[in-house]
């Protein structure tokens, strides 16, 4: 008997947010080694949701002021998260260890946006809908965070330079 989509979504998509929530918050505890492709690709990804987010604020009815502040929000908590991010060689690897508390704050936040919509939404089905003003704010914010901030590290991890330091 093979399952439908329709009967595995319900299932799916709350285990999908689990595992997503679980590598963000691993990623704000603790020294993490820097991957530059990784960053690189992360910040290429980015650049183009925050361009779809942008045509969003165009297309979607009272949603550009939300974005906006959504945008100033995320680059000020960038600011102070690199601004509290320590860059060091550990074992012959650059590694960097990122501000918890700003880290906190962004799962939260998102947290409580995907439990809110789910909760008030219908779930799966209200993925469906056209997204508040709110959900494109939360995303605004989460978005220039990542983009601001691993743009940041990039440039942080070059200051540190490409060989060790020798003891």
């Amino acid at each position: 008997m093979l399952l439908q989509p329709q009967q595995v979504m319900p299932y799916a998509m709350p285990a999908l947010l689990a595992w997503v929530v679980y590598r963000r918050v691993r990623r704000n505890f603790g020294p993490q080694a820097w991957k530059p492709k990784r960053t690189v690709a992360r910040i290429v990804l980015l650049a183009l949701v925050a361009l779809l987010l942008a045509a969003a604020a165009v297309f979607v009815p009272q949603a550009a002021l939300p974005m906006l502040a959504g945008l100033g929000v995320g680059l000020v908590l960038a600011g102070f998260g690199l601004r509290h991010t320590h860059a060091e060689w550990r074992g012959g690897v650059r590694t960097y260890v990122p501000n918890p508390w700003v880290g906190g704050i962004l799962t939260v936040l998102l947290v409580g946006r995907l439990a809110w919509r789910f909760t008030q939404g219908g779930g799966v089905q209200g993925a469906q809908q056209q997204p508040s003003a709110l959900t494109l704010a939360v995303a605004a914010t989460l978005v220039a965070y990542a983009l601001c901030y691993s743009i940041g590290l990039v440039l942080r991890m070059r200051a540190l330079g490409a060989n060790p330091p020798r003891d």
